[in-house]
């Protein structure tokens, strides 16, 4: 029993300072729920479709490039956004075949109907890629989100899908939701037009926008009145180069006027195109497009190689700030809206708190003094195996990082009524061995033995269940079955391991006639 000893302790003392190592101080380690500290709650919708017209204008412009490979004449290619076809047309009869024989290579494409004429095919893309694209949007949109909020810096936030195309975000103790709002929604797509400047704004602003442009605006904030307004461009519909080759997207300042400007940085197709397209638009100006608004239009100087530009727009830092994190966490596959928007007050998570801890305060104590009056000095052993779990559970939630909820609170409790259950099997078998005569160690013995496979059986179906839980619950039922399940291990390893440990070392340091049961 000795040796056993020597190595027993030590694991305990080691296991509780470790606890106490990893949960203190405690308001730093643990951080709380949505439910407990206020924050906000957002129910998003993802506008798939617009992901599948996106992605259809892509194929096209594949097929497009596909044709003009093979030295094929193209009159026309036609996306039907709301039939999810493309319609071509060629303008020899006999180009046709060839046609058909490229479309052959997009297995996600079937042919719907030939023109009477002979110069057109119609293409369906077909539900099985509709919905793929649809479910990659959804999933897509979570990682994008998920990490752009990483980067906002908000302490354990809540991002799940919820349904076939909404996203569930919850935001504990955001401070500024206005602007979370605005970096969640922002769909980030980063287009480089060059400008038309080939045709009239003023002629396009009165009606008359020439074919393959289109006029964008750049919204002007005046920083001393806060008067906005608006400037208009005339641009080229067909997109230079997008944000997907984009790798790096950090705020810098301007040395001359100290104002600030998002740096970018291209991967090595990027580099290429950008550089290809400044070298052949030289004098040219190239608009920086996000979200269909223009942010800059500057003047191409010279060839630009190393695939690096630069975002300016009269950006506040904080601005400025945001807007690289959107373009590092890439945009969004397709728009999203915001369904439901809550924002939760601390007030009510402070009454969560205090009524929480008040509960497991009475709770404790009500349990501490019955447990200590019936079983008496067996009691006191329960009571420090009991306080032990509470350690144990504090620092197991800190080391994995894990938020506090209402819920949590409510697996706590739960916890400390299943660690005293545990020892009142033991003790009341332990009783029972000593009614039939047996001694204080043999009794001792026999009642851990026979109580400890009921523990077992009880725990592990209750361990099950918070498993499921977890898998399969929301935030806040999480919160309750983490709690459960690291309960759960904290008291078998008190009731069980540490309660033993203690009546052996009592045992060893004198011999007992009676237990004090």
């Amino acid at each position: 029993m000795y040796r056993e000893l020597k190595w027993k302790i030590p694991v305990i003392l080691a296991v509780v300072l470790g606890s106490v190592w990893l949960a203190y101080p405690l308001k730093e380690k643990i951080s709380l729920g949505l439910d407990l500290q206020g924050g906000m709650h957002l129910l998003l919708e993802v506008k798939v479709e617009k992901a599948v017209e996106a992605s259809l204008e892509r194929l096209a412009d594949d097929i497009k490039r596909d044709v003009a490979n093979e030295d094929l004449e193209l009159d026309r290619i036609k996306t039907l956004h709301d039939e999810r076809r493309v319609n071509i047309r060629m303008v020899d009869k006999l180009d046709l075949p060839p046609v058909k024989k490229i479309l052959d290579g997009y297995p996600f494409f079937s042919l719907a109907s030939e023109d009477a004429d002979g110069l057109g095919l119609v293409y369906q893309l077909s539900a099985d890629q509709v919905e793929r694209i649809e479910q990659n949007a959804v999933s897509q949109g979570l990682e994008t989100i998920r990490n752009r909020v990483d980067q906002f810096g908000v302490s354990e936030p809540t991002i799940q899908s919820q349904g076939e195309r909404r996203i569930l975000v919850q935001l504990p103790g955001i401070k500024d939701p206005e602007r979370a709002i605005n970096l969640i929604g922002k769909t980030a797509r980063l287009e480089f037009k060059l400008l038309d400047e080939e045709h009239s704004l003023e002629q396009a602003l009165a009606g008359k926008v020439p074919d393959g442009s289109e006029i964008l605006y750049q919204r002007i904030v005046n920083k001393e009145s806060g008067e906005v307004t608006k400037e208009s461009f005339l641009v080229k519909k067909r997109t230079v180069l997008t944000g997907e080759t984009l790798t790096a997207a950090e705020v810098r300042f301007d040395p001359d006027f100290n104002e600030p400007y998002v740096a970018l940085s291209f991967n090595s197709v990027g580099a290429m195109i950008f550089q290809q397209v400044t070298r052949e638009n030289i004098k040219k100006r190239l608009a920086i497009v996000l979200d269909g608004n223009v942010h800059s239009a500057p003047v191409i100087q010279d060839e630009i190689p190393g695939g690096r530009a630069q975002i300016t727009g009269r950006f506040t830092s904080e601005e400025a700030r945001d807007l690289a994190i959107i373009l590092r966490a890439g945009a969004l596959p397709a728009p999203v809206v915001i369904l439901e928007n809550r924002t939760v007050g601390p007030s009510l998570g402070k009454d969560s708190i205090a009524k929480g801890i008040t509960s497991i305060i009475y709770g404790s104590i009500l349990v501490v003094v019955f447990i200590v009056i019936y079983y008496k000095w067996s009691g006191v052993i329960a009571v420090t195996a009991l306080f032990l779990n509470i350690v144990l559970l504090a620092g197991a939630l800190a080391y994995f990082g894990a938020a506090l909820t209402l819920p949590g609170i409510a697996g706590i409790i739960l916890t400390v009524g299943m660690a005293i259950d545990a020892n009142v099997l033991v003790f009341e078998r332990i009783r029972e061995e000593v009614r039939i005569g047996k001694t204080v160690r043999a009794a001792i013995d026999a009642g851990f033995a026979k109580a400890f496979r009921t523990i077992v059986d009880a725990n592990i179906t209750t361990f099950i269940a918070a498993v499921v839980l977890f898998q399969f619950g929301t935030g806040p039922i999480k919160g309750f079955a983490i709690t459960l399940c690291i309960g759960i291990a904290a008291s078998m390893f008190t009731a069980v391991f540490v309660s033993r440990t203690i009546f052996d070392a009592t045992m060893n340091r004198r011999k007992l006639d009676k237990l004090s049961i």
